[in-house]
């Protein structure tokens, strides 16, 4: 079967979730009895499980989905994956972009294969650094590449909206394997993708 995100209106709504943020709500004394609210713990279950369905989707499944004996052994390169996730530790957004290249060792994927692959691991909760060891393993373990490479820069809700609250940050993270361990491959990736770093 196709891989498909779930659109947020045909969740199921989750009783024990949708209670749990009813007394959310009461214990920041709000009145959930209120016009604006009455809704709130139905839509912001529905919301939370949209947003954390990756965990219920398997990023080895779907490359294997579009897998294509292909001869091309030169780097394949998809930037500017947009990306939205949420932290683990405060349960607040973060979002960015991920690049991803890989050089085919006997296989293709699919181009459109590799920003789900980005959706699967960042739909659940989650720090960045895992978040690019994730995405980078997977496609690793499943293609077999020469080599695979992923770097994410992404802005931190945790930090701009609470504790050091700083507007102007940016967190970059990066993995490698295989022939993007060679500093020559490696620059060229970095290369094709300088214009999106800040």
């Amino acid at each position: 079967m196709a891989y498909k995100f779930k659109e947020e209106y045909n969740i199921e709504v989750t009783d024990g979730l949708q209670e749990n943020y009813r007394n959310i709500l009461e214990g920041i004394g709000e009145d959930i009895s209120r016009e604006g609210i009455e809704k709130t713990p139905e839509r912001a279950s529905k919301a939370m499980q949209f947003l954390t369905q990756g965990y219920k989707m398997d990023g080895e499944t779907i490359l294997k989905e579009a897998m294509f004996r292909e001869s091309y052994d030169e780097m394949v390169v998809v930037k500017d994956i947009e990306l939205y996730s949420m932290c683990e530790h405060h349960m607040l957004p973060f979002f960015g972009k991920a690049h991803i290249a890989y050089i085919p060792n006997g296989h293709i994927v699919g181009l459109s294969k590799l920003p789900r692959v980005v959706d699967v691991f960042a739909r659940r909760l989650q720090v960045q650094e895992r978040l690019t060891h994730d995405i980078l393993e997977c496609i690793n373990k499943t293609m077999k590449p020469k080599g695979v490479a992923v770097v994410i820069e992404a802005v931190h809700m945790c930090m701009m909206m609470r504790g050091v609250q700083k507007q102007n940050s940016a967190t970059t993270t990066s993995g490698f394997r295989g022939q993007f361990e060679k500093i020559e491959t490696r620059n060229e990736f970095l290369k094709l993708i300088s214009s999106n770093l800040k």
